[in-house]
């Protein structure tokens, strides 16, 4: 063989080679998971975790191709679980422990938030949460069946004191002496707009228990595919923690899904929940973003039967699962 043909050999196997890379580059890659979640609300700083994982690629590093929907006053996030419409959906502790009272097989596999963002919103005379007896409170029909009853028992109010709020903040910014239920990053953010000064109360650092935005699946989804939960739970915490170190990727995918969601109203989020740690406080500061415990979910339980609000037989055990966030570690 001479050396026109060793040199023609080796071109065709250098261009058979550049080929086969090239189609090898080509090539599609395998379809990742595809998973739904559905928020609670129209998109909003509180869901940031969730909208960062999917703007900065957290979820596709896990393998997962998620959309995140948006709720809102008419979706029913529960009904659309059951029906597998939604792979998870952001959840409530009292909501999950009705649903196994019903019979209906959810589960909280983590927690986005340490403390539930319910409060009191007062005047700025007020000097306490426990301060409120003998002055109006506006309280919404869905509060009188959550929080309200703690209240009662814990600082002696009565439900003589209590009057409906239309989540109109007139009311309180024409009146000095009322007090009214408030989110947060919402209610407290449109009274200093309004100029009005005012004091708001997290009910979560007088006691009360449950935690906020759960992420709730299907207990058969739990069982058969618990890979696919380990990686979307990690991936989930993962997208929180990023948002609370740079919130911008996430907040540009809110404010495309929600154009009426303004970047002054994300900035006040973002801060309050970094002020309260409701993300990285209690015991996710030591165990990690997400954590879920035995102890807190028996207070939740206990709470809720001694009010009324929840059958004594019900196994509260069933409403959620600490599998996922145990170990998971993603610390603040």
């Amino acid at each position: 063989m001479n050396r026109g043909t060793i040199a023609a050999n080796a071109l065709r196997w250098i261009r058979r080679s550049l080929l086969l890379l090239t189609a090898l580059h080509a090539a599609p890659s395998f379809a990742q998971e595809k998973l739904t979640f559905l928020t609670s609300w129209y998109a909003q700083a509180e869901h940031g975790g969730f909208y960062q994982a999917v703007a900065t690629g957290i979820y596709k590093k896990y393998g997962l191709d998620v959309t995140v929907r948006m709720g809102g006053p008419q979706v029913n996030g529960l009904q659309l679980l059951t029906a597998g419409q939604a792979d998870f959906i952001m959840g409530y502790d009292f909501q999950a422990l009705k649903a196994i009272e019903q019979g209906i097989p959810v589960v909280a596999v983590g927690a986005s938030f340490q403390h539930d963002l319910q409060g009191m919103m007062t005047h700025d005379d007020v000097p306490s949460l426990g301060s409120l007896k003998g002055r109006t409170i506006l309280v919404a029909t869905s509060g009188r069946t959550t929080w309200w009853p703690w209240l009662k028992a814990k600082y002696g109010y009565t439900d003589e004191q209590i009057r409906a709020y239309t989540f109109n903040l007139q009311p309180f910014f024409a009146d000095g002496k009322l007090a009214q239920q408030g989110y947060l990053s919402s209610e407290p953010f449109q009274a200093e707009r309004a100029g009005v000064k005012t004091k708001f109360f997290l009910f979560a650092a007088d006691g009360y228990p449950p935690y906020g935005a759960t992420i709730v699946g299907m207990q058969k989804m739990v069982k058969e595919r618990p890979e696919v939960v380990a990686r979307f739970v990690r991936a989930s915490l993962e997208g929180w923690k990023s948002y609370l170190d740079n919130p911008a990727p996430g907040n540009a995918l809110i404010r495309k899904e929600n154009p009426n969601m303004t970047e002054e109203q994300l900035a006040y989020g973002v801060a309050k929940l970094k002020e309260f740690k409701i993300v990285t406080g209690g015991d996710a500061a030591k165990l990690g973003i997400g954590v879920i415990t035995d102890e807190r979910w028996k207070r939740t339980f206990d709470y809720m039967v001694g009010a009324g609000l929840l059958k004594g037989d019900v196994d509260f055990r069933q409403a959620y699962t600490t599998q996922f966030v145990k170990d998971t570690k993603i610390m603040p």
